[in-house]
């Protein structure tokens, strides 16, 4: 058997049948983008022309319209989510908090209870400055999700009612879930 340096080098193999074909098809778009593109354009109309950083369909996540808002605008879209007609999203099925490493994230699960349909808000805050809006004035349920965002991401909430900690004790330092956090004591 030759040594490899000697033995001749090969062309990749083609997948059987794949001499001749045609190139993909244009990706179809998700079924939901028109209930996306509704949604963000009322929120471009009713809050601001540039209150949206990002829209689109979350394939991954059954196909759910998501938003991205700026902060500032963050209540003013919750507000219009779940009083608009169109959207009447009563129910906030859950707020977890997300660690990038260039910002923190909100991500808050809107549902309409009527109609079953699904929308996902997104704000982002800045890791040296973490503040958003409290939504718990819009959907009381969102209290102890945030106050659980708040111990351990360390998300300030403006406006919630009873923002402390939940779940670490008072004197705790720092955020636990903040991929940057260094424990006081690395045995604990």
């Amino acid at each position: 058997r030759p040594a490899a340096a000697e033995r001749p080098a090969r062309a990749p193999r083609q997948a059987a049948g794949d001499a001749d074909a045609a190139p993909a098809a244009p990706k179809e778009p998700s079924p939901l983008q028109p209930k996306l593109e509704a949604a963000a354009a009322l929120v471009r109309e009713l809050i601001g022309a540039d209150a949206i950083v990002e829209a689109y369909v979350n394939e991954l996540g059954s196909h759910v319209p998501t938003i991205v808002v700026k902060s500032e605008h963050l209540r003013q879209t919750a507000e219009l989510f779940k009083a608009h007609s169109s959207l009447s999203c009563k129910y906030l099925r859950n707020v977890s908090g997300v660690d990038y490493e260039t910002h923190l994230e909100t991500v808050y699960h809107l549902v309409n209870i009527e109609t079953g349909d699904e929308y996902t808000i997104k704000a982002r805050a800045e890791r040296s400055d973490a503040a958003l809006d409290s939504v718990t004035p819009v959907w009381e349920t969102a209290n102890w999700n945030e106050r659980e965002i708040y111990d351990l991401l360390g998300i300030r909430f403006d406006g919630h009612p009873d923002l402390r900690r939940i779940m670490m004790p008072d004197d705790w330092v720092g955020y636990p879930l903040r991929k940057d956090y260094e424990p006081l004591d690395p045995e604990v």
